[in-house]
């Protein structure tokens, strides 16, 4: 199962590789790579965030093995998305960089989003969560949540015209946040009684 995600997560960069091999990625390549990495980002973060309810509905509890995998190439993907935007539309022009991140509030909440999301996959190992102990983990893990809503927020920005794709995703992240608080609500029970015990 393990196998079959890594891969069906790396068969959108080897499309866009493949695309850009064959000279078919349209009129403006730099567009299309920067819409690509940004919409498999939001892609795979949705779905790392989506395991837990999935996972609680069918207790299928083997899912929690494709959450770090599913997050990784979330950042994957954003760092992709960044570079893109960094190289191939600046061409490492610090001082515009600087610039669009303060004047153009979508860039502002992307970036954000991303420097949230870096150290979620450097402390993705055991060995972290060993380090930090669970609940240390678990409380920096939860930035997961800002960065997505950010994500969202850089996507609603973004668009200028027609808003029906990103407020669908949108509308898929408030039905996970959502899906969450029952979850949590149980577990906050679970602890109580232990703690009364």
């Amino acid at each position: 199962m393990k196998v079959v995600a890594f891969v069906a997560a790396l068969l959108p960069l080897l499309r866009l590789v493949v695309l850009g091999w064959l000279d078919e990625l349209g009129a403006n390549p730099i567009e299309v790579i920067t819409r690509s990495t940004g919409t498999w980002t939001m892609v795979l973060l949705w779905i790392a965030l989506a395991i837990t309810p999935v996972r609680h509905v069918t207790g299928w509890h083997q899912l929690v093995d494709l959450r770090r995998m599913a997050g990784l190439f979330a950042a994957f993907y954003g760092l992709l998305h960044l570079m893109t935007y960094v190289w191939f539309d600046q061409f490492f022009d610090w001082m515009a960089i600087g610039r669009d991140i303060l004047k153009r509030p979508f860039i502002t909440v992307g970036v954000a989003a991303l420097l949230l999301m870096i150290p979620l996959a450097a402390t993705s190992t055991d060995r972290w969560q060993r380090r930090l102990g669970t609940r240390g983990w678990l409380r920096l893990h939860r930035l997961a949540y800002p960065a997505a809503l950010l994500a969202a927020l850089h996507f609603v920005w973004l668009v200028k015209r027609d808003l029906t794709e990103p407020l669908v995703y949108a509308g898929i992240l408030a039905l996970l946040l959502v899906s969450r608080v029952p979850i949590a609500l149980r577990r906050r029970a679970r602890r109580a009684k232990v703690v009364r015990r």
